[in-house]
């Protein structure tokens, strides 16, 4: 347990790390390198659409970072007054006991609390995932995956640019690293390249993997189930596909691609209030 609350501390910071090595790599270093002559340049340049696009894509992944992280689940076990060291039970059924939760729901260790909905806790936002923020975290893994794609395509034209080498050959990318270190050590290559070489598979296991994790949950939503519950076996009512997907997006679910915009409420909430 103490490993995973340290975890829960360090996975937060090292991604805002990342972020931020992101950001200035492509802001001072890809952007600017793609400008041949300033004066020249006209106003609707792939340079200047490329930073736009960068911007939007880093701007909506932060955006939804933060959200993820501001719409905390509820803790249902406050409106049940669960005591401490009471034990929460998950129902497949759907019936309610005195000090159990509502079907679907589990007790996080790490955050202490009783989420609705639960779908698995994050280390790398610090928060659990359920009903209140699922859009938001699907939407903060597809722009990060986008972003990562954008900065790997900029740091490889970067990187083409500096050391004169062509990525025609798909076999030139797979071994980049290997030479690349051979270089480094024998004084052919600056420290500054080596990183950036680095970052470029950096930025490909983190898209990859966020693109990965962003198709399966979708296809869960697609089949109203979390991955809580198919971890732990649990039966789901079968509904249509369209209305998993409202549920969790919302009907203004175009606003939510185009901007970070909050999540809609729980439909454990909507119930509380009528």
């Amino acid at each position: 347990m103490l490993v995973l609350r340290l975890l829960n501390v360090v996975a937060p910071a090292y991604f805002l790390c990342i972020s931020l090595v992101t950001f200035v790599l492509q802001i001072f270093v890809f952007i600017p390198s793609m400008f041949r002559d300033p004066s020249t340049t006209p106003l609707f340049s792939p340079t200047l659409l490329h930073g736009a696009l960068f911007l939007f894509l880093s701007a909506n992944a932060l955006g939804n970072y933060v959200l993820v992280i501001q719409n905390s689940p509820e803790d249902l076990g406050k409106d049940f007054n669960l005591g401490k060291g009471a034990e929460v039970v998950d129902w497949l059924d759907g019936s309610r006991s005195p000090g159990s939760a509502l079907p679907g729901t589990h007790f996080c260790r790490l955050c202490s609390r009783v989420t609705q909905r639960h779908d698995h806790h994050c280390f790398f936002t610090g928060n659990c995932i359920g009903s209140r923020n699922m859009r938001n975290f699907i939407m903060f893994c597809l722009y990060t995956s986008l972003s990562c794609l954008d900065s790997l395509v900029a740091g490889m034209a970067y990187i083409s640019a500096t050391l004169s080498m062509s990525f025609a050959d798909p076999l030139a990318f797979l071994t980049l690293l290997p030479h690349s270190i051979s270089q480094f050590f024998s004084g052919a290559l600056l420290s500054s390249e080596m990183f950036v070489i680095l970052m470029l598979y950096l930025w490909l296991g983190i898209g990859l993997a966020c693109a990965g994790f962003c198709c399966h949950q979708l296809l869960l939503i697609l089949r109203g189930q979390t991955r809580y519950q198919v971890r732990k076996g649990m039966l789901v009512r079968a509904r249509p596909w369209r209305d998993n997907l409202q549920e969790v997006f919302g009907k203004k679910w175009l606003l939510g691609l185009l901007i970070p915009v909050q999540n809609v409420e729980s439909s454990y909430r909507r119930q509380k209030e009528k």
